[in-house]
């Protein structure tokens, strides 16, 4: 069968195990631990590591991840985001003139957990040895490599940003580590970074334990207090990452699996619900405008209360309720809206998954939030710290308040499928709040709409971006537009592909695996 959409391309089959990722050489990495003897854990952190040193525009060793894995029989979700320090509050923050979170800088930095994930996973899961499974990424790292063409054009794109915004003594380290003498890297050039090679088998021997109580907590912590930074020795030691039941909704005979918040999984659960008995076709407006009208809905909810579970005020749960969709069906009319929260109480990066010969699955999500995250990186380790801290708000009265110990709202997902308690597979839409929407339109391709993987990627999106403001990919006809602002939508076509997010799907057809990956970046597959 052809693939429906333009220069797009077929469909994947792989007999046996296979590595999904937005780089070939980070695919490559997985796929040789599978060789060597790996399951699909230990390939997906050899996989999340290469993507590191690859595609340092996307995420990094300071950065977060979350996981869902399937493994002998059973669902596991990991989330290993980070918290702020113990030191911060909203006051501290406007006492440095801040009226809301900076982007860049100490202060928008929490703990990184993806180092902590990385052991965690192969500690409960892994067949080889941390040190094992990141060998990969650091003979990348230290050998070099070329820059691919969509990472070269980001990683261009956000170090003029970095050096239009960051001109003090802090950021020095990260124009060393990531610009040649000051020149932009761009696609097709050579990069290296021994630093990042040595600080990845310092995390391979430690299993993770020097990030966070050892030399390399020694140097974050002596980084912070140089710059003034909030992270101290005890927010890194006391640090520790969580094994979590995933939240299911059942949508027309499959179960879509996505982590329970502080990630904004929940949107995705939240709109298909509200969908999922409603008459929706292919290529039709009214079922794109439905679409919309869901992931607004949604998103003014998650928005107002979605926060680390231990300081939200509503159970999760609760939005995916019956009495959830009684009260907020009638918003989803024909006509374009403006959506606002419930008050209740009266009345959402790189993506890969992997699949190996037993079965085993894993839906892997890693971030530094912003490009390269703060903008700084640690001296002499190649750690480039996220900027997570960014969503907090600083109004004391927001469920997402800036507190000491709080994880933030978090917009990486890993998603996943069952069908009767039996694993359909791994999928993800990476791309900041486009993702629980990226999640929505695959799931809907595939399931109502029958495609297979590389077509429920492929197809045309849409990014509701605020109010009703709706942007369309340019594979979309332009009377799409046109109809769309008949119902009342803000729709334009965005010429940059970008801003859409990107994909990987695996599913398991008992006897094979069926695979797509992202044709918006060098999306590439590493099976047999």
């Amino acid at each position: 069968m052809n693939n429906q959409y333009l220069s797009r391309r077929k469909v994947t089959y792989a007999k046996n195990q296979v590595v999904a990722s937005s780089e070939g050489l980070a695919s490559q990495a997985g796929y040789e631990i599978l060789k060597k003897g790996g399951n699909a854990i230990d390939a997906a952190v050899a996989c999340a590591a290469a993507l590191t040193v690859v595609e340092p525009c996307s995420n990094g060793i300071g950065s977060d991840c979350f996981a869902i894995v399937h493994f002998e029989g059973k669902t596991y979700g990991l989330n290993s985001s980070g918290y702020s320090s113990r030191n911060i509050s909203i006051d501290k923050v406007k006492e440095r003139g801040y009226t809301e979170m900076p982007k860049f800088g100490v202060v928008p930095v929490t703990v990184p957990g993806t180092p902590k994930g990385w052991a965690s996973l192969i500690k409960k899961f892994g067949t080889l040895s941390l040190e094992e499974v990141l060998q990969p990424a650091v003979n990348l790292a230290r050998n070099g490599f070329c820059l691919s063409e969509t990472v070269g054009h980001y990683f261009d794109k956000a170090i003029e940003v970095y050096q239009k915004s960051n001109k003090t003594a802090e950021y020095n380290h990260f124009f060393r580590t990531f610009t040649d003498n000051g020149r932009r890297y761009k696609a097709g050039d050579f990069f290296r970074n021994d630093d990042l090679a040595d600080t990845l088998e310092e995390i391979g021997k430690t299993a993770a334990q020097s990030f966070y109580k050892g030399d390399l907590a020694e140097k974050i912590v002596k980084f912070m207090k140089k710059h003034n930074g909030f992270i101290d020795e005890n927010d890194l030691a006391k640090y520790d990452c969580h094994f979590v039941e995933p939240m299911s909704l059942n949508y027309k005979g499959y179960d879509i699996l996505e982590l329970p918040p502080n990630g904004q999984g929940l949107t995705c659960l939240m709109a298909l619900n509200l969908l999922k008995d409603k008459e929706v076709k292919k290529d039709d407006i009214q079922t794109l405008h439905k679409q919309i009208e869901a992931i607004k809905i949604a998103f003014s909810d998650t928005h107002k209360y979605l926060t680390d579970p231990k300081f939200m005020e509503m159970k999760p749960e609760y939005f995916i309720s019956n009495e959830y969709i009684e009260l907020r069906e009638k918003d989803l009319t024909d006509k374009a809206k403006l959506m606002e929260p419930i008050d209740y109480k009266s009345s959402g990066t790189v993506y890969l998954a992997t699949a190996d010969k037993r079965g085993n699955m894993v839906s892997f999500i890693q971030s530094n939030y912003m490009g390269f995250g703060s903008g700084l990186v640690v001296d002499g380790t190649g750690i480039s710290l996220q900027n997570r801290g960014h969503t907090f708000s600083l109004d004391p009265d927001h469920a997402n308040a800036l507190e000491p110990r709080k994880k933030t709202y978090h917009t990486i997902i890993p998603g996943f499928i069952k069908k009767n308690d039996a694993a359909i597979g791994p999928f993800g839409v990476m791309g900041g709040f486009m993702q629980p929407q990226g999640h929505l339109q695959v799931l809907m391709n595939m399931i109502d709409f029958d495609m297979n993987p590389q077509e429920a990627l492929d197809a045309p999106r849409f990014r509701w971006d605020k109010e009703l403001k709706v942007a369309l990919e340019t594979y979309f006809d332009e009377s799409v537009k046109k109809d769309l602002e008949k119902l009342g939508h803000k729709a334009f076509i965005d010429p940059s592909s970008g801003g859409f997010g990107r994909g990987q799907i695996i599913i398991n057809k008992k006897d094979h695996y069926e695979i797509g990956t992202e044709t918006r970046c060098n999306g590439h597959i590493a099976y047999d």
